[in-house]
């Protein structure tokens, strides 16, 4: 697909994720960028005019909570973050309150944590939620609830949050304003012969490569989380487009076609809400290693696992949990919610779903994980 031809998907969609992140709306750190917030606050106003549906993802409430303290350094104390992000959210929901107010649309203040959208009940409390803001024409302005949210279950980043936002709603379009342009083959900064990324695959190994994964040297400055945020929201067929939130008018421009940064078309149709719950866990309790024949009957034939295909259990999981199908070279393929304990599995793997019974003395189900609680995240 040329990138002309994705653009009209851009000129087409409904429904819009925009993440903002803490450089732009805190002007570097120096505190909220009240012209640039007007700025987005109007474009906004302008797609929801035109009959869109705008959820955006601001990061910034730590850098303001600092200012705001009289903070010069970052803390470390996690405490110390988690009370600045509590001072800087209410100034972050003021600026966004009266520039939206400006053209008379109210906001929505939502913190998420990952707990949120790991239980399904909180997940469709969410969903359900986000959907009548929107439908009310009100704008959610959602970041991470940093003060109560521990490193084990954070997303990471807003550009992560921003993905899981995008498959929640089931967005048609991931906008990610950065300050930079966009994608480019190599850091342009050490790099003169460095090519931007106008057009590429969401999902694509090499552009993870391009961006400082696995197997490069090169580091862009963040932009690996954006890559890989591109990817998550194209498991629900978002697009994402990674461009300069100081790109004059750049929400309405895209909106109208033009071809403005870096644009990672989705390939995979929507996948069901279930699944896509499935696919959104950023945590899981344990491993499921799989042989060749497993792996294939998973991906090839789309059907359930077996305990004959399953060499090895890692972790702690019960009846219920998610876990994780990886294979013999521990790339994960699938994840699942499980039908046996982690002590269970490892009594039955290798062994055919007939002996169940006699080797734990009752039987539940006859598959590990069947195929209508499973989801692939590697496809065939």
């Amino acid at each position: 697909m040329k990138s002309s031809e994705f653009n009209s998907l851009v000129l087409d969609a409904k429904v819009i994720v925009v993440k903002v992140g803490s450089s732009l709306v805190t002007n570097n750190g120096n505190g909220l960028d009240q012209v640039a917030i007007a700025e987005w606050a109007a474009q906004i106003a302008a797609l929801v005019q035109q009959g869109k549906q705008v959820i955006l993802v601001s990061s910034g409430a730590v850098a303001e909570g600092m200012q705001r303290l009289g903070w010069k350094k970052r803390p470390i104390a996690v405490n110390e973050l988690q009370a600045a992000a509590a001072v800087g959210q209410m100034g972050l929901v003021q600026m966004y309150e009266r520039c939206f107010s400006q053209h008379q649309l109210h906001t929505a203040q939502v913190l998420l944590t990952h707990d949120d959208l790991a239980d399904r009940k909180r997940y469709l409390n969410a969903r359900t939620t986000l959907r009548t803001l929107l439908d009310l024409k009100v704008i959610p302005i959602i970041n991470e609830n940093d003060t109560v949210v521990t490193d084990e279950i954070k997303f990471g980043d807003n550009d992560t949050l921003g993905s899981l936002v995008a498959n929640l709603i089931e967005a048609d379009t991931l906008v990610i304003l950065t300050d930079q342009q966009g994608l480019y083959s190599a850091d342009p900064r050490k790099d003169p012969n460095a090519q931007f990324v106008q057009h590429a695959t969401a999902g694509d190994l090499a552009l993870e490569q391009m961006a400082g994964g696995a197997g490069s040297s090169v580091g862009t400055g963040g932009m690996l989380t954006k890559i890989l945020a591109a990817k998550r929201a194209a498991r629900s067929g978002a697009h994402t487009v990674i461009a300069s939130g100081r790109e004059s008018n750049v929400l309405v421009r895209l909106s109208a076609g033009e071809v403005i940064g870096t644009h990672l078309e989705a390939t995979q149709m929507k996948i069901a809400a279930r699944k896509q719950w499935l696919a959104d866990h950023l945590r899981t309790t344990g491993k499921l290693i799989l042989d060749a024949g497993a792996v294939r009957v998973l991906v090839a034939e789309g059907k359930s696992l077996l305990p004959i295909g399953v060499t090895a259990v890692e972790g702690h999981f019960e009846r219920g949990d998610v876990v994780a199908c990886v294979d013999a070279g521990g790339h994960e393929i699938a994840r699942g919610l499980v039908n046996y304990s982690a002590s269970e599995t490892a009594r039955v793997m290798r062994k055919p779903s007939q002996q169940i019974e006699s080797i734990l003395g009752y039987v539940d189900e006859a598959e590990l994980i069947h195929r209508d609680n499973l989801v692939l995240l590697k496809q065939a």
